[in-house]
Protein backbone atom coordinates (compact mmCIF):
# COMPACT_ATOMS: atom_id res chain seq x y z
CA UNK A 1 0.00 0.00 0.00
CA UNK A 2 1.27 3.23 -1.02
CA UNK A 3 0.94 6.24 1.40
CA UNK A 4 1.97 9.45 2.37
CA UNK A 5 3.21 10.42 5.33
CA UNK A 6 6.70 9.24 6.94
CA UNK A 7 6.13 5.52 6.23
CA UNK A 8 8.76 3.29 8.26
CA UNK A 9 9.83 -0.18 9.01
CA UNK A 10 11.38 -1.84 11.44
CA UNK A 11 12.89 -5.30 12.04
CA UNK A 12 10.25 -6.99 12.43
CA UNK A 13 8.58 -6.25 8.86
CA UNK A 14 5.61 -3.86 10.27
CA UNK A 15 5.35 -0.71 8.67
CA UNK A 16 3.54 1.92 10.79
CA UNK A 17 3.12 5.32 9.49
CA UNK A 18 3.39 8.54 11.45
CA UNK A 19 0.26 10.83 11.21
CA UNK A 20 0.67 14.05 8.80
CA UNK A 21 -1.69 15.95 11.28
CA UNK A 22 0.72 19.05 13.09
CA UNK A 23 3.86 17.94 11.45
CA UNK A 24 5.39 20.85 9.29
CA UNK A 25 7.21 19.00 6.58
CA UNK A 26 10.70 21.26 5.72
CA UNK A 27 13.48 20.28 3.27
CA UNK A 28 12.09 17.54 0.49
CA UNK A 29 9.04 16.74 2.70
CA UNK A 30 7.83 19.74 2.11
CA UNK A 31 6.05 19.18 -0.80
CA UNK A 32 3.98 16.34 0.50
CA UNK A 33 1.54 17.90 2.07
CA UNK A 34 0.20 22.01 2.48
CA UNK A 35 1.85 23.69 5.51
CA UNK A 36 -1.25 24.81 7.18
CA UNK A 37 -3.09 24.92 10.46
CA UNK A 38 -6.23 22.38 9.03
CA UNK A 39 -6.83 19.68 6.25
CA UNK A 40 -7.49 20.50 2.80
CA UNK A 41 -11.11 20.67 1.63
CA UNK A 42 -11.90 17.91 -0.82
CA UNK A 43 -14.39 19.07 -3.69
CA UNK A 44 -15.50 15.63 -5.73
CA UNK A 45 -17.42 16.23 -9.37
CA UNK A 46 -18.70 12.84 -10.58
CA UNK A 47 -21.00 12.55 -13.73
CA UNK A 48 -22.72 10.06 -15.31
CA UNK A 49 -22.03 8.48 -18.78
CA UNK A 50 -19.62 11.04 -19.73
CA UNK A 51 -16.79 9.75 -21.87
CA UNK A 52 -13.45 10.07 -22.50
CA UNK A 53 -13.55 12.00 -25.99
CA UNK A 54 -16.10 14.55 -24.43
CA UNK A 55 -13.48 17.21 -23.25
CA UNK A 56 -10.55 19.19 -24.91
CA UNK A 57 -8.06 17.66 -22.26
CA UNK A 58 -8.40 14.44 -24.37
CA UNK A 59 -9.01 15.69 -27.99
CA UNK A 60 -12.36 17.22 -28.37
CA UNK A 61 -11.78 20.08 -31.01
CA UNK A 62 -15.26 21.53 -30.90
CA UNK A 63 -17.00 20.94 -27.37
CA UNK A 64 -17.65 23.73 -25.13
CA UNK A 65 -16.74 22.65 -22.03
CA UNK A 66 -14.78 26.13 -20.80
CA UNK A 67 -14.93 25.69 -17.12
CA UNK A 68 -13.34 21.93 -17.12
CA UNK A 69 -11.08 22.68 -19.90
CA UNK A 70 -9.77 25.59 -16.75
CA UNK A 71 -9.30 23.10 -14.14
CA UNK A 72 -7.54 20.33 -16.54
CA UNK A 73 -5.07 23.36 -17.53
CA UNK A 74 -3.82 23.53 -14.20
CA UNK A 75 -4.57 19.85 -13.19
CA UNK A 76 -3.23 16.03 -13.19
CA UNK A 77 -4.79 15.15 -16.22
CA UNK A 78 -4.78 11.06 -16.20
CA UNK A 79 -4.87 10.14 -20.04
CA UNK A 80 -6.55 6.63 -19.13
CA UNK A 81 -8.92 6.04 -16.60
CA UNK A 82 -11.39 3.04 -16.17
CA UNK A 83 -13.95 2.14 -14.53
CA UNK A 84 -14.63 -0.98 -12.91
CA UNK A 85 -17.82 -2.15 -14.56
CA UNK A 86 -19.39 0.09 -17.16
CA UNK A 87 -23.11 0.36 -15.69
CA UNK A 88 -24.36 2.62 -12.21
CA UNK A 89 -24.69 1.32 -9.88
CA UNK A 90 -21.46 -1.36 -9.11
CA UNK A 91 -18.94 1.73 -10.44
CA UNK A 92 -20.67 4.32 -8.54
CA UNK A 93 -19.89 1.89 -5.13
CA UNK A 94 -16.35 1.49 -6.10
CA UNK A 95 -15.61 4.96 -6.67
CA UNK A 96 -17.17 5.33 -3.09
CA UNK A 97 -15.51 2.08 -1.43
CA UNK A 98 -12.23 1.34 -3.08
CA UNK A 99 -13.67 -1.96 -4.06
CA UNK A 100 -14.64 -4.09 -6.82
CA UNK A 101 -17.72 -4.60 -7.61
CA UNK A 102 -17.63 -8.20 -6.90
CA UNK A 103 -16.29 -7.26 -3.25
CA UNK A 104 -19.04 -4.79 -2.79
CA UNK A 105 -22.32 -7.54 -4.03
CA UNK A 106 -23.10 -4.49 -6.61
CA UNK A 107 -23.21 -6.27 -9.51
CA UNK A 108 -25.90 -4.60 -11.55
CA UNK A 109 -28.48 -1.22 -11.15
CA UNK A 110 -30.39 -0.69 -8.19
CA UNK A 111 -28.64 -2.72 -5.44
CA UNK A 112 -28.70 -1.04 -2.18
CA UNK A 113 -24.88 -0.87 -0.80
CA UNK A 114 -24.76 -2.66 2.03
CA UNK A 115 -24.24 -0.43 5.56
CA UNK A 116 -21.61 -2.75 6.77
CA UNK A 117 -19.56 -1.86 3.53
CA UNK A 118 -17.71 1.57 4.55
CA UNK A 119 -17.27 4.88 2.29
CA UNK A 120 -15.04 7.22 2.11
CA UNK A 121 -17.52 9.39 3.95
CA UNK A 122 -16.88 6.55 6.84
CA UNK A 123 -12.89 6.42 6.40
CA UNK A 124 -11.84 9.97 6.12
CA UNK A 125 -10.63 11.70 9.03
CA UNK A 126 -13.33 12.66 11.73
CA UNK A 127 -12.44 15.79 11.27
CA UNK A 128 -13.92 16.42 7.96
CA UNK A 129 -17.69 18.17 7.68
CA UNK A 130 -18.81 15.58 4.66
CA UNK A 131 -22.10 16.53 1.91
CA UNK A 132 -23.54 14.52 -0.57
CA UNK A 133 -25.64 15.80 -2.95
CA UNK A 134 -27.23 14.46 -6.27
CA UNK A 135 -27.50 10.73 -7.61
CA UNK A 136 -26.95 8.14 -5.17
CA UNK A 137 -28.06 5.35 -6.71
CA UNK A 138 -26.62 2.72 -3.75
CA UNK A 139 -30.18 2.64 -1.92
CA UNK A 140 -31.57 4.55 0.86
CA UNK A 141 -31.56 7.85 -1.62
CA UNK A 142 -33.59 9.88 0.80
CA UNK A 143 -31.11 9.92 4.06
CA UNK A 144 -27.60 10.78 5.19
CA UNK A 145 -25.72 7.55 5.44
CA UNK A 146 -22.04 5.88 5.14
CA UNK A 147 -20.36 8.85 7.43
CA UNK A 148 -22.26 11.70 4.99
CA UNK A 149 -23.41 14.61 7.79
CA UNK A 150 -25.38 17.02 4.37
CA UNK A 151 -27.83 15.15 2.41
CA UNK A 152 -29.38 16.56 -0.61
CA UNK A 153 -31.11 13.69 -2.68
CA UNK A 154 -32.55 14.19 -6.19
CA UNK A 155 -33.98 10.71 -7.09
CA UNK A 156 -37.37 10.25 -5.86
CA UNK A 157 -38.27 7.27 -8.66
CA UNK A 158 -35.26 5.16 -7.17
CA UNK A 159 -36.30 5.94 -3.65
CA UNK A 160 -39.11 3.83 -3.94
CA UNK A 161 -37.17 0.83 -4.92
CA UNK A 162 -34.60 0.84 -2.13
CA UNK A 163 -35.49 3.68 0.61
CA UNK A 164 -36.32 2.29 3.96
CA UNK A 165 -40.20 2.43 4.02
CA UNK A 166 -40.22 5.21 6.43
CA UNK A 167 -38.93 7.65 4.21
CA UNK A 168 -39.92 6.48 0.94
CA UNK A 169 -43.14 9.38 0.53
CA UNK A 170 -40.94 12.37 1.66
CA UNK A 171 -40.71 14.34 -1.43
CA UNK A 172 -36.72 15.03 -2.62
CA UNK A 173 -35.08 18.49 -2.12
CA UNK A 174 -35.06 18.62 -5.95
CA UNK A 175 -38.99 18.46 -6.44
CA UNK A 176 -39.17 21.06 -4.08
CA UNK A 177 -36.68 23.03 -6.37
CA UNK A 178 -39.00 22.43 -9.34
CA UNK A 179 -42.16 23.41 -7.58
CA UNK A 180 -40.43 26.86 -6.19
CA UNK A 181 -39.82 26.93 -9.98
CA UNK A 182 -43.15 26.53 -11.13
CA UNK A 183 -42.61 22.86 -12.50
CA UNK A 184 -45.09 20.27 -11.14
CA UNK A 185 -42.53 17.24 -10.73
CA UNK A 186 -42.62 13.86 -12.01
CA UNK A 187 -44.65 11.68 -9.39
CA UNK A 188 -42.73 9.30 -7.38
CA UNK A 189 -43.56 6.19 -9.93
CA UNK A 190 -42.36 8.25 -12.96
CA UNK A 191 -37.86 8.44 -13.22
CA UNK A 192 -36.80 11.73 -14.18
CA UNK A 193 -34.59 9.97 -17.43
CA UNK A 194 -38.44 9.12 -18.54
CA UNK A 195 -40.26 12.63 -17.31
CA UNK A 196 -37.27 15.30 -18.38
CA UNK A 197 -38.26 14.53 -22.47
CA UNK A 198 -41.82 15.42 -22.31
CA UNK A 199 -41.04 18.71 -20.32
CA UNK A 200 -39.64 21.91 -21.36
CA UNK A 201 -36.75 22.91 -18.48
CA UNK A 202 -34.67 25.49 -17.97
CA UNK A 203 -31.33 25.17 -17.59
CA UNK A 204 -31.85 26.12 -13.73
CA UNK A 205 -34.69 23.79 -13.43
CA UNK A 206 -32.82 20.66 -14.49
CA UNK A 207 -30.71 18.10 -11.89
CA UNK A 208 -27.66 19.92 -13.12
CA UNK A 209 -28.44 23.20 -12.24
CA UNK A 210 -30.30 22.07 -8.46
CA UNK A 211 -26.92 20.57 -8.22
CA UNK A 212 -24.94 23.85 -9.31
CA UNK A 213 -26.91 26.03 -7.32
CA UNK A 214 -27.08 23.95 -3.83
CA UNK A 215 -23.20 22.90 -4.44
CA UNK A 216 -22.28 26.36 -5.10
CA UNK A 217 -24.78 27.85 -1.93
CA UNK A 218 -23.19 25.43 0.48
CA UNK A 219 -19.36 26.08 -0.32
CA UNK A 220 -20.32 30.34 -0.21
CA UNK A 221 -21.95 29.76 3.03
CA UNK A 222 -19.44 27.23 4.66
CA UNK A 223 -17.53 29.98 6.43
CA UNK A 224 -20.01 31.74 8.10
CA UNK A 225 -21.24 28.17 9.12
CA UNK A 226 -21.95 26.38 12.11
CA UNK A 227 -19.10 23.69 10.89
CA UNK A 228 -16.30 26.45 9.79
CA UNK A 229 -13.59 25.40 11.52
CA UNK A 230 -13.76 21.94 10.63
CA UNK A 231 -12.09 20.88 6.18
CA UNK A 232 -14.86 19.72 4.13
CA UNK A 233 -15.92 16.95 1.65
CA UNK A 234 -18.40 17.46 -0.81
CA UNK A 235 -19.20 15.00 -3.27
CA UNK A 236 -21.37 16.63 -6.42
CA UNK A 237 -22.96 14.09 -8.49
CA UNK A 238 -24.45 15.06 -11.74
CA UNK A 239 -27.41 12.95 -13.24
CA UNK A 240 -26.54 13.86 -16.80
CA UNK A 241 -25.40 13.59 -19.44
CA UNK A 242 -26.70 10.62 -18.94
CA UNK A 243 -30.10 9.76 -21.50
CA UNK A 244 -32.61 10.22 -22.28
CA UNK A 245 -30.24 12.64 -24.52
CA UNK A 246 -32.67 15.61 -24.26
CA UNK A 247 -32.32 18.78 -22.88
CA UNK A 248 -32.49 22.70 -22.75
CA UNK A 249 -29.28 22.78 -24.93
CA UNK A 250 -30.62 20.31 -27.57
CA UNK A 251 -30.37 22.63 -30.45
CA UNK A 252 -26.52 23.76 -29.21
CA UNK A 253 -24.94 21.70 -31.76
CA UNK A 254 -25.31 20.62 -35.86
CA UNK A 255 -25.83 17.09 -35.78
CA UNK A 256 -24.18 17.66 -39.31
CA UNK A 257 -20.89 19.26 -37.33
CA UNK A 258 -19.99 16.70 -34.51
CA UNK A 259 -17.11 14.65 -35.42
CA UNK A 260 -17.46 10.75 -35.29
CA UNK A 261 -14.23 8.12 -35.35
CA UNK A 262 -13.99 5.52 -37.89
CA UNK A 263 -16.51 3.42 -35.19
CA UNK A 264 -19.15 5.19 -35.99
CA UNK A 265 -21.96 2.39 -36.74
CA UNK A 266 -19.62 0.08 -37.49
CA UNK A 267 -20.86 -3.55 -36.80
CA UNK A 268 -17.82 -4.98 -34.60
CA UNK A 269 -17.77 -8.18 -36.74
CA UNK A 270 -14.50 -9.64 -35.37
CA UNK A 271 -15.49 -9.00 -31.68
CA UNK A 272 -17.81 -10.68 -29.36
CA UNK A 273 -21.12 -11.88 -29.89
CA UNK A 274 -22.83 -9.79 -27.31
CA UNK A 275 -21.92 -6.96 -28.98
CA UNK A 276 -22.56 -7.60 -32.52
CA UNK A 277 -26.40 -8.62 -31.56
CA UNK A 278 -26.74 -5.39 -29.33
CA UNK A 279 -25.12 -3.51 -32.22
CA UNK A 280 -27.40 -5.21 -34.99
CA UNK A 281 -30.64 -4.39 -31.86
CA UNK A 282 -29.57 -0.50 -32.37
CA UNK A 283 -28.89 -0.15 -35.75
CA UNK A 284 -31.96 -1.99 -36.35
CA UNK A 285 -33.85 0.97 -34.95
CA UNK A 286 -34.72 -1.24 -31.78
CA UNK A 287 -36.99 0.00 -29.03
CA UNK A 288 -34.43 1.42 -26.64
CA UNK A 289 -36.12 2.48 -23.47
CA UNK A 290 -33.69 5.07 -23.05
CA UNK A 291 -32.96 6.51 -26.52
CA UNK A 292 -36.73 6.99 -27.51
CA UNK A 293 -37.43 8.10 -23.36
CA UNK A 294 -39.23 11.33 -23.35
CA UNK A 295 -40.73 11.38 -26.74
CA UNK A 296 -37.30 12.56 -27.98
CA UNK A 297 -37.31 9.83 -30.67
CA UNK A 298 -34.15 9.31 -32.04
CA UNK A 299 -33.81 6.79 -35.54
CA UNK A 300 -30.47 5.01 -34.23
CA UNK A 301 -31.09 2.98 -37.60
CA UNK A 302 -30.08 5.69 -39.67
CA UNK A 303 -26.93 8.25 -39.48
CA UNK A 304 -29.10 11.51 -39.40
CA UNK A 305 -30.50 9.78 -35.82
CA UNK A 306 -27.64 8.48 -34.57
CA UNK A 307 -25.88 11.56 -35.39
CA UNK A 308 -28.62 13.88 -33.60
CA UNK A 309 -28.44 11.78 -30.14
CA UNK A 310 -24.76 12.31 -30.72
CA UNK A 311 -25.29 15.94 -30.99
CA UNK A 312 -27.96 15.89 -27.89
CA UNK A 313 -25.28 13.92 -25.64
CA UNK A 314 -22.45 16.08 -26.43
CA UNK A 315 -25.00 19.16 -25.26
CA UNK A 316 -25.67 17.66 -21.62
CA UNK A 317 -22.08 17.90 -21.02
CA UNK A 318 -22.10 21.44 -22.00
CA UNK A 319 -25.19 21.59 -19.44
CA UNK A 320 -22.90 19.91 -16.70
CA UNK A 321 -19.90 21.92 -17.35
CA UNK A 322 -21.79 25.20 -17.18
CA UNK A 323 -23.09 24.54 -13.49
CA UNK A 324 -20.06 23.61 -12.75
CA UNK A 325 -18.71 26.76 -13.83
CA UNK A 326 -20.99 28.11 -10.99
CA UNK A 327 -19.33 26.00 -8.35
CA UNK A 328 -15.40 27.00 -9.34
CA UNK A 329 -16.83 30.57 -8.98
CA UNK A 330 -18.36 30.12 -5.38
CA UNK A 331 -14.99 28.08 -4.63
CA UNK A 332 -13.37 31.51 -6.29
CA UNK A 333 -15.17 34.24 -4.56
CA UNK A 334 -15.32 32.20 -1.23
CA UNK A 335 -11.26 32.34 -0.83
CA UNK A 336 -11.49 28.53 -0.10
CA UNK A 337 -9.51 27.70 -3.65
CA UNK A 338 -5.97 27.60 -2.73
CA UNK A 339 -6.92 24.69 -0.11
CA UNK A 340 -8.85 22.28 -1.95
CA UNK A 341 -8.39 19.31 -3.66
CA UNK A 342 -10.52 19.21 -6.51
CA UNK A 343 -11.40 15.82 -8.17
CA UNK A 344 -13.55 15.16 -11.57
CA UNK A 345 -14.77 11.89 -12.83
CA UNK A 346 -17.94 10.02 -14.52
CA UNK A 347 -18.72 6.67 -13.50
CA UNK A 348 -18.75 5.39 -16.98
CA UNK A 349 -18.93 6.01 -20.77
CA UNK A 350 -21.47 6.31 -23.74
CA UNK A 351 -21.10 4.28 -26.81
CA UNK A 352 -23.24 7.10 -28.64
CA UNK A 353 -23.42 5.24 -32.11
CA UNK A 354 -20.09 3.77 -31.87
CA UNK A 355 -19.61 0.32 -32.84
CA UNK A 356 -23.57 0.80 -33.90
CA UNK A 357 -24.32 0.90 -29.53
CA UNK A 358 -25.76 2.83 -27.61
CA UNK A 359 -25.17 3.14 -23.65
CA UNK A 360 -22.49 1.61 -21.74
CA UNK A 361 -22.84 -2.26 -20.38
CA UNK A 362 -19.28 -2.87 -22.53
CA UNK A 363 -15.79 -2.98 -22.27
CA UNK A 364 -15.42 -1.24 -25.22
CA UNK A 365 -13.04 1.79 -24.36
CA UNK A 366 -16.24 4.66 -24.95
CA UNK A 367 -17.84 3.00 -22.11
CA UNK A 368 -14.97 2.12 -19.53
CA UNK A 369 -12.61 4.78 -20.26
CA UNK A 370 -13.57 7.94 -19.10
CA UNK A 371 -12.06 11.09 -17.76
CA UNK A 372 -10.08 11.96 -14.58
CA UNK A 373 -8.58 15.08 -13.26
CA UNK A 374 -7.23 15.93 -10.10
CA UNK A 375 -6.07 19.01 -8.89
CA UNK A 376 -4.07 19.25 -5.77
CA UNK A 377 -3.29 23.11 -4.60
CA UNK A 378 0.48 21.99 -3.28
CA UNK A 379 1.33 19.57 -5.98
CA UNK A 380 0.24 21.57 -8.99
CA UNK A 381 1.21 24.80 -10.25
CA UNK A 382 -0.75 26.87 -13.18
CA UNK A 383 0.81 24.55 -15.56
CA UNK A 384 -1.26 20.83 -17.02
CA UNK A 385 0.40 17.91 -16.15
CA UNK A 386 -0.46 14.72 -17.70
CA UNK A 387 0.36 11.40 -16.57
CA UNK A 388 0.47 8.69 -18.82
CA UNK A 389 -0.72 5.40 -18.74
CA UNK A 390 -3.45 3.74 -17.17
CA UNK A 391 -5.37 4.07 -13.49
CA UNK A 392 -8.48 2.59 -12.14
CA UNK A 393 -11.38 4.26 -10.63
CA UNK A 394 -10.58 1.76 -7.45
CA UNK A 395 -7.89 3.67 -6.99
CA UNK A 396 -9.84 7.40 -6.15
CA UNK A 397 -10.44 6.18 -2.01
CA UNK A 398 -6.86 5.57 -1.07
CA UNK A 399 -5.85 8.67 -3.04
CA UNK A 400 -7.79 10.86 -0.84
CA UNK A 401 -7.25 9.64 2.14
CA UNK A 402 -3.82 10.04 1.64
CA UNK A 403 -4.15 13.48 0.46
CA UNK A 404 -6.03 14.46 3.46
CA UNK A 405 -3.74 12.66 5.94
CA UNK A 406 -6.55 9.56 6.71
CA UNK A 407 -5.46 6.19 7.56
CA UNK A 408 -6.11 4.17 5.13
CA UNK A 409 -7.84 0.97 5.41
CA UNK A 410 -5.97 -2.70 4.76
CA UNK A 411 -9.16 -4.36 3.20
CA UNK A 412 -9.42 -1.56 0.11
CA UNK A 413 -8.44 -3.11 -3.16
CA UNK A 414 -7.22 -0.14 -4.85
CA UNK A 415 -3.69 1.95 -4.44
CA UNK A 416 -2.62 5.31 -3.59
CA UNK A 417 -2.06 7.23 -6.45
CA UNK A 418 0.36 9.88 -4.07
CA UNK A 419 3.64 8.77 -5.15
CA UNK A 420 2.24 9.16 -8.91
CA UNK A 421 1.20 12.36 -8.54
CA UNK A 422 4.24 13.70 -6.78
CA UNK A 423 6.35 11.75 -9.82
CA UNK A 424 8.20 9.50 -7.45
CA UNK A 425 6.26 6.82 -9.94
CA UNK A 426 5.22 6.16 -12.79
CA UNK A 427 2.62 4.00 -14.59
CA UNK A 428 4.21 2.19 -16.70
CA UNK A 429 3.70 -1.41 -15.52
CA UNK A 430 0.43 -0.63 -13.86
CA UNK A 431 -2.51 -3.19 -15.01
CA UNK A 432 -6.24 -1.66 -15.05
CA UNK A 433 -8.91 -4.71 -14.29
CA UNK A 434 -12.68 -4.49 -15.67
CA UNK A 435 -15.46 -6.73 -14.89
CA UNK A 436 -18.62 -7.05 -16.28
CA UNK A 437 -20.46 -9.66 -13.73
CA UNK A 438 -23.29 -10.76 -16.46
CA UNK A 439 -26.82 -8.86 -14.80
CA UNK A 440 -28.48 -6.61 -17.54
CA UNK A 441 -30.90 -4.50 -15.98
CA UNK A 442 -32.35 -3.91 -19.85
CA UNK A 443 -34.80 -5.71 -22.11
CA UNK A 444 -33.31 -5.61 -25.10
CA UNK A 445 -35.72 -7.24 -27.16
CA UNK A 446 -35.13 -10.85 -27.53
CA UNK A 447 -34.00 -13.74 -25.11
CA UNK A 448 -31.09 -14.12 -27.17
CA UNK A 449 -29.49 -10.94 -26.42
CA UNK A 450 -30.73 -10.61 -22.96
CA UNK A 451 -29.09 -14.51 -22.37
CA UNK A 452 -25.96 -12.92 -23.94
CA UNK A 453 -25.58 -9.84 -21.76
CA UNK A 454 -25.91 -12.51 -18.39
CA UNK A 455 -22.81 -14.04 -19.48
CA UNK A 456 -20.05 -12.62 -17.10
CA UNK A 457 -16.39 -10.72 -18.59
CA UNK A 458 -12.68 -10.18 -16.69
CA UNK A 459 -10.78 -7.58 -18.48
CA UNK A 460 -7.19 -6.11 -18.22
CA UNK A 461 -5.71 -3.35 -19.62
CA UNK A 462 -2.02 -3.97 -19.42
CA UNK A 463 0.93 -1.08 -18.80
CA UNK A 464 1.81 -1.57 -22.93
CA UNK A 465 -1.43 -0.59 -23.89
CA UNK A 466 -2.78 -4.16 -24.55
CA UNK A 467 -6.31 -4.94 -23.80
CA UNK A 468 -8.01 -9.14 -23.32
CA UNK A 469 -11.28 -9.34 -22.26
CA UNK A 470 -12.41 -12.93 -21.12
CA UNK A 471 -15.64 -14.85 -21.16
CA UNK A 472 -16.55 -18.19 -20.16
CA UNK A 473 -19.77 -18.35 -22.91
CA UNK A 474 -18.61 -16.23 -26.01
CA UNK A 475 -16.06 -14.85 -28.20
CA UNK A 476 -13.05 -13.22 -25.93
CA UNK A 477 -11.20 -10.25 -27.44
CA UNK A 478 -7.84 -9.27 -27.58
CA UNK A 479 -7.21 -5.34 -28.77
CA UNK A 480 -3.44 -3.93 -29.65
CA UNK A 481 -4.62 -0.29 -27.97
CA UNK A 482 -1.99 1.48 -29.21
CA UNK A 483 -2.22 0.69 -33.36
CA UNK A 484 -5.91 0.29 -32.95
CA UNK A 485 -7.31 2.66 -29.92
CA UNK A 486 -10.52 2.32 -31.90
CA UNK A 487 -10.82 -1.83 -31.06
CA UNK A 488 -11.60 -2.69 -34.95
CA UNK A 489 -9.54 -5.31 -35.23
CA UNK A 490 -10.50 -8.48 -32.86
CA UNK A 491 -6.69 -10.29 -32.98
CA UNK A 492 -7.97 -12.92 -29.94
CA UNK A 493 -7.62 -15.83 -32.91
CA UNK A 494 -3.95 -14.86 -34.36
CA UNK A 495 -1.76 -17.39 -33.87
CA UNK A 496 1.08 -14.94 -32.62
CA UNK A 497 -0.58 -13.79 -30.16
CA UNK A 498 -0.86 -16.71 -28.39
CA UNK A 499 1.57 -16.51 -25.21
CA UNK A 500 0.58 -12.72 -25.00
CA UNK A 501 -3.20 -13.95 -24.25
CA UNK A 502 -1.57 -16.46 -22.05
CA UNK A 503 0.55 -14.15 -19.90
CA UNK A 504 -1.82 -11.69 -19.89
CA UNK A 505 -4.81 -13.99 -18.88
CA UNK A 506 -2.18 -14.73 -15.81
CA UNK A 507 -2.24 -11.17 -14.64
CA UNK A 508 -6.56 -11.55 -14.45
CA UNK A 509 -6.35 -14.64 -12.75
CA UNK A 510 -3.83 -13.15 -9.95
CA UNK A 511 -5.66 -10.39 -9.53
CA UNK A 512 -9.02 -12.73 -8.99
CA UNK A 513 -6.75 -14.57 -6.66
CA UNK A 514 -6.06 -11.20 -4.35
CA UNK A 515 -9.25 -9.99 -4.79
CA UNK A 516 -11.15 -13.58 -4.15
CA UNK A 517 -13.11 -13.03 -7.55
CA UNK A 518 -14.15 -16.83 -8.25
CA UNK A 519 -15.48 -16.41 -11.46
CA UNK A 520 -14.40 -18.96 -13.81
CA UNK A 521 -12.14 -18.16 -17.20
CA UNK A 522 -12.11 -19.67 -20.45
CA UNK A 523 -8.74 -21.88 -20.97
CA UNK A 524 -6.79 -19.90 -22.97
Amino acid sequence: MLTTGLDCTCNCNLPFRIPLQGINFKANYQHMIPIQDRKPNILFILTDQQRRDSMSAYGNKWIKTPNLDKLANKSFVFENTYVTQPVCTPARASIMTGLYPYATGLQRNNIPLSRDIPTIGDMISSEYYNAHMGKWHLGDDMTAQHGFDKWEAVEDFQRIRTTRKEYRYQEAPYNQWLRDHGIDPPSMQVSYEGWVGVVELTEEQTQAGFLGHTASNFISDYPKGNHADQPWMLFVNFFEPHPPYTGPLNHLYNPKDVEVGPGFRKRPDSGSLVNRLRSDFYMSGGNNPLGTAGGDHHETSTEKGLRKLRAQYFANVTLVDNQIGKIFNSLEKSGQAENTIIVFTSEHGEMAGDHGMLEKRSLYEEASNVPLLIYVPWLNSNDQQRINGSVGQVDLVPTLLDLSGSDIPKHLEGKSLVPVLRGDEDLSHNDVFIQWNGMGDRNLGSPEINRMVSIPWRGVVTGDRWKLNLSPGDQCELYDLNSDPYELDNLFNIQEHRDRIREMSARIRIWQDETGDDMPLPAV
